[in-house]
């Protein structure tokens, strides 16, 4: 076979052998990249440019290699989603560089990440002055991810005004309520819906205090339950209990902790809780 015709057929298959690597691997190579995405597409890379190298080495050579790496990099994805140890070995934690308008200085040193690198990423999202961030999270992609703090005032302002409306409403049903209430018992037992599975959000009465400063390397909101696991690390920072927290989930439908696949809370006092599904 004359030579410019195998490298053309030798580079035409190699690239749907990457194109298909890449579909397989899935969107989330496309979405970010963390060191061991990298790691992975630069051999990838490296491989191919290999086998087009030389093409008088076998085409196996090459194909082999990256089956190889595919079945790793699917492996530990399929892994991490059951072990949130080997999912934070491996794609790392987010860092947080402003928490509630102050920056973390020592965070930014241990990343080795300065104000220049910080100002050009906040210039990228339209934002000219650290007064208007109120979170600044750097996350295992090395993206930045901003908080403005007028979008939280707004949050705040929307959230007085809902809860001001509902109070209003409660008073004006409290007749019509009062006597739908007898007919509605009998009713209830065959109409209620199953809380497994569901999703809610709760809202405490006051904020929580949150030093940012003990958890550099969460993200936002903390997470108080991972898959039916209580993070006792997050709890202790807290200064709260696991009697505080399944008080929190009951109010969200759930009786016991294995019941909830998410917990998280922000700093606001807001909680968001997801049950898992049973059949």
């Amino acid at each position: 076979m004359p030579y410019m015709l195998n490298l053309i057929l030798r580079t035409i298959l190699m690239y749907a052998v990457i194109f298909v690597t890449m579909r397989i691997m899935g969107k989330r190579e496309i979405g970010k990249l963390s060191i061991f995405d990298l790691v992975i597409s630069i051999m990838i890379a490296e491989i191919a440019v290999f086998v087009l190298d030389d093409v008088n080495k076998p085409i196996w050579h090459g194909l082999a290699p990256i089956a190889v790496l595919v079945t790793i990099q699917v492996g530990l994805a399929y892994f991490s989603l059951k072990s949130r140890k080997l999912r934070t070995f491996v794609d790392g934690r987010p860092s947080i560089i402003v928490s509630n308008g102050q920056l973390h200085r020592r965070e930014m040193a241990r990343l080795r990440y300065n104000l220049d690198d910080l100002m050009l990423q906040l210039r990228g999202k339209d934002i000219d002055s650290l007064a208007d961030v109120d979170f600044a999270i750097l996350e295992t992609s090395g993206q930045l991810t901003v908080i403005r703090k007028d979008s939280v005032d707004k949050d705040e302002s929307s959230r007085s005004s809902a809860s001001s409306d509902t109070s209003s409403r409660a008073g004006s049903n409290t007749n019509s309520s009062s006597d739908s209430e007898s007919g509605s018992k009998d009713s209830s037992h065959s109409g209620d819906s199953d809380p497994s599975g569901s999703s809610s959000v709760i809202n405490t009465e006051e904020p929580i205090e949150i030093p940012y400063d003990l958890m550099s390397t969460q993200g936002l909101p903390i997470p108080l339950i991972l898959d039916g696991e209580v993070q006792d690390e997050n709890l202790k920072i807290l200064k709260k209990s696991r009697a505080w927290l399944k008080e929190r989930i009951k109010e969200g439908g759930a009786d016991k902790f294995e019941d909830v696949f998410l917990c998280s809370v922000d700093h606001k006092g807001q909680f968001y809780i997801d049950c898992k599904k049973t059949n």
